[in-house]
């Protein structure tokens, strides 16, 4: 029985006691852990607000304006507008009166001679009417042959009966008869000369009907547009929706730009610019200020400005999309481009922009100073700083909104 019991005892558990480990459990453990990473984290903070002093920024080094080997600028440009190519001569061809085309000797893209035949019309009316004002001519001028004939056979009466009325051998009724088939006669060959000259005008008015049914380049240009097929009717009426065909004169390409005119001091007649098609972005083109137009649009507050081509290339073609660069003499005079260039490209986000002058903050180590800087064109390369701002100076870009004059700055790489 004892040993039993004592069997019995050993299996019977004891609740007095703790299980082992528990007095230092894993809750201890996790509260070091947590401590620990509580005072890592205040020591971050602590050093970031601490350790760097000043608000951070991002900078930006100005670049000089690109210049060529002779000096020339190559990058910046003192204003830059878009616009399309255009000619300045140009005509619709048509008829000036209803017809029927008979044939189109012409197509797009044809190059044409001033007075060259490019469409022949139906000239059958105008042939009738021609034919029968010849014949009007003709029977006109055979009346007058016979009026004048008339003429002359009672000249010699009414001088003879003029004669002997003198002498008394004839009555003064005799002699004022043969006066009047004499005045008769002579007024009858005026109105026969009168008759033929209506005759004759109405054939020159006949016969330019006849010329009208030939259709004729005006001048030489090239065919852009065929509207026109034979059987067709055409007529003045419908010429300014397409006509016969259009002409385009390829010497007379400009290009057209609206420039604000906020901006149109700086733009004057004979400033050297260049052009550069959206078609070819690669080709800038030599041109020059033709004629700033006088007069601004109200409705979009710009004035329009006309830019001709230096050279000359089949490539240019009318309504081309186009973008003007209006440079300053010295970037393409050598004697002028003696002088070396000022001016600096920045990001537009170094910029806080107003007008032809804006704001910008250089970085002088951890100090921010604000500068007033006079701009110049900003395009595709960023923008150009004129005055205010030299190369190589390092300038804080991004959201300079936060930044004052005398600031205190770290940069943040």
């Amino acid at each position: 029985m004892d040993s039993k019991s004592e069997l019995l005892d050993q299996l019977r558990i004891d609740r007095t006691q703790a299980p082992q480990g528990q007095g230092s459990g894993p809750w201890w453990r996790w509260l070091v852990i947590g401590t620990v990473v509580v005072l890592a984290a205040a020591a971050g903070v602590w050093f970031f607000m601490f350790s760097r002093d000043g608000i951070p920024v991002h900078t930006v080094l100005a670049k000089a304006v690109a210049t060529s080997a002779e000096g020339v600028s190559t990058g910046g440009s003192l204003l830059d507008a878009s616009g399309y190519v255009v000619a300045l001569r140009q005509a619709t061809v048509s008829a000036k009166a209803i017809y029927k085309v008979n044939e189109v000797l012409v197509q797009e893209g044809q190059a044409v001679k001033e007075g060259q035949v490019i469409a022949r019309l139906d000239d059958t009316n105008a042939r009738a009417a021609l034919e029968q004002s010849k014949a009007q001519v003709q029977q006109l001028e055979a009346a007058l042959a016979a009026a004048k004939l008339a003429d002359e056979d009672a000249h010699p009466t009414y001088l003879r009966n003029q004669k002997q009325l003198g002498e008394g051998l004839i009555s003064p009724e005799t002699a004022e008869a043969s006066k009047s088939v004499y005045d008769a006669a002579h007024t009858a060959v005026l109105v026969a000369e009168g008759n033929l000259a209506v005759a004759k005008a109405s054939v020159e008015v006949n016969q330019r009907y006849e010329d009208d049914t030939v259709i004729k380049a005006p001048f030489d240009g090239v065919v852009t547009v065929k509207n026109a097929q034979p059987g067709e009717i055409v007529s003045p009426q419908f010429s300014g929706g397409g006509g016969i065909a259009k002409i385009v004169d390829m010497d007379s390409l400009e290009v057209d730009v609206d420039v604000n005119e906020s901006f149109i001091h700086r733009v004057h007649s004979k400033q050297p610019a260049t052009i550069t098609l959206n078609a070819y972005p690669d080709w800038q083109i030599p041109a020059e200020v033709i004629a700033v137009i006088p007069t601004a649009d109200r409705s979009k507050a710009t004035v329009k400005v006309r830019i001709g081509f230096r050279q000359k290339d089949a490539r240019i073609v009318p309504e081309m999309g186009a973008r003007v660069a209006f440079l300053d003499d010295a970037q393409v005079s050598p004697e002028k481009s003696r002088a070396p260039l000022s001016g600096v490209i920045v990001p537009p986000e170094a910029v806080q922009a107003n007008g032809d002058s804006g704001i910008v903050f250089v970085i002088d180590g951890n100090t921010a100073e604000r500068r007033t800087v006079r701009l110049g064109t900003r395009n595709a390369d960023g923008q150009t700083i004129l005055a205010g701002v030299q190369a190589g100076a390092l300038l804080a870009v991004g959201d300079l909104s936060k930044l004052a004059d005398r600031s205190k700055v770290h940069i943040v790489q």
